[in-house]
């Protein structure tokens, strides 16, 4: 599915945290929104999610809007329908082991769940070992490795990942970098990417830079 960002400015009081903001990111497509902390990648990226309303603007998927004229409508079905989600903080719940919260997301999202694509998901994330961890008891760039899960495991229509290898080290990055496009391209799904991180830049065909709450593209 396309996503067409189209004229996003949000305000916190008198700060104007994003400004015209207008992009796209083409159906099957992938896209690296690079920028350093406190340039508004975050916000933005709830503001796509429908998770922030803004000033004005408009954010489509496909034949859906999620954020319009008549605000968040409909923001929580498309988002579970269609998107998978990667933030900064791990959230997921505690009381449950990695596994169990990856067979949830699948069940919240898809209303079935798919035990061998969540295996075959730890595994290849090199978490497989802690498929009966709490996350609690996940170093950071574990609990980072199994949110990504999360969102892969409900083969979505696009991926949109805050921060996704802030944790990780090189070789981990290289990794985690090349599941989600191949991820991605295997489930026929959009990609985009929030970082600071300059080690992502070769594997995308895109790159739109955020400095100030405005986007160069």
């Amino acid at each position: 599915m396309q996503l067409a960002v189209r004229d996003i400015s949000v305000s916190f009081g008198a700060r104007r945290a994003l400004k015209d903001v207008t992009f796209t990111v083409p159906s099957q497509g992938r896209a690296l929104l690079l920028g350093p902390s406190g340039s508004g990648k975050s916000t933005l990226l709830n503001t796509i999610c429908g998770l922030q309303r803004p000033d004005q603007g408009e954010v489509q998927l496909g034949e859906h809007h999620l954020v319009g004229p008549d605000g968040l409508a409909g923001a929580d079905q498309i988002r579970r329908g269609y998107m998978g989600i990667i933030f900064q903080t791990l959230r997921l719940i505690s009381a449950l082991d990695v596994r169990k919260n990856l067979l949830l997301a699948q069940r919240l999202q898809n209303g079935a769940s798919d035990p061998d694509l969540v295996d075959a998901t730890l595994a290849r994330l090199g978490l497989g070992d802690k498929a009966q961890a709490r996350p609690f008891e996940l170093s950071q760039g574990e609990a980072q490795r199994a949110a990504i899960a999360r969102a892969l495991v409900v083969s979505p229509a696009i991926l949109i990942a805050d921060e996704p290898t802030s944790a990780l080290d090189h070789a981990n990055t290289q990794i985690v970098a090349q599941l989600l496009i191949e991820a991605a391209e295997t489930a026929g799904a959009s990609l985009l990417i929030a970082t600071h991180d300059e080690r992502l830049m070769p594997f995308f065909e895109r790159r739109i830079d955020l400095v100030d709450g405005r986007v160069s593209a």
